[in-house]
């Protein structure tokens, strides 16, 4: 797992459960927004097992470095907080560093017992969508 996810999956899994959604809350702001030739989801990969509308796209460059996007509406601050967490956590990881994030990350995080199944379930789909763009631009 890349350095910076690793270090917020410590941080979720040592908080008090009182603090989780507080902490969900700020990574809801951390998410870049978009350049202007994404704007409108142009290039964008719909996340359908979301509740609210998501939609993301990986670039693996030619050094193996994969850049995020990710566009999630305000009005849906745990989802938007997913985003903002595989943004940060994944901000300068390689291609190789991404595959290797537990597909269970949600779970290892401790955000089972804080947020609904249903979110957990989108937040999976997430990375899932994420990891196989990946992989289909390095195979």
């Amino acid at each position: 797992m890349p350095p910076k996810l690793a270090e917020i999956v410590d941080e979720f899994r040592s908080a008090p459960r009182d603090v989780v959604l507080e902490m969900l809350l700020e990574y809801s702001d951390a998410v870049p927004a978009l350049p202007p030739e994404m704007v409108g989801h142009a290039g964008m990969e719909p996340v359908p097992e979301c509740q609210t509308p998501f939609f993301l796209k990986a670039v693996v460059a030619a050094d193996k470095t994969v850049t995020t996007w990710f566009d999630c509406p305000p009005e849906a601050p745990t989802t938007r907080a997913f985003a903002g967490i595989l943004a940060e956590g994944l901000s300068g990881a390689s291609a190789d560093e991404v595959l290797s994030v537990p597909d269970d990350l949600y779970q290892q995080m401790g955000l089972a017992q804080a947020i609904s199944p249903l979110r957990v379930r989108g937040g999976g789909a997430i990375l899932a969508r994420l990891k196989r763009q990946v992989r289909e631009q390095i195979a």
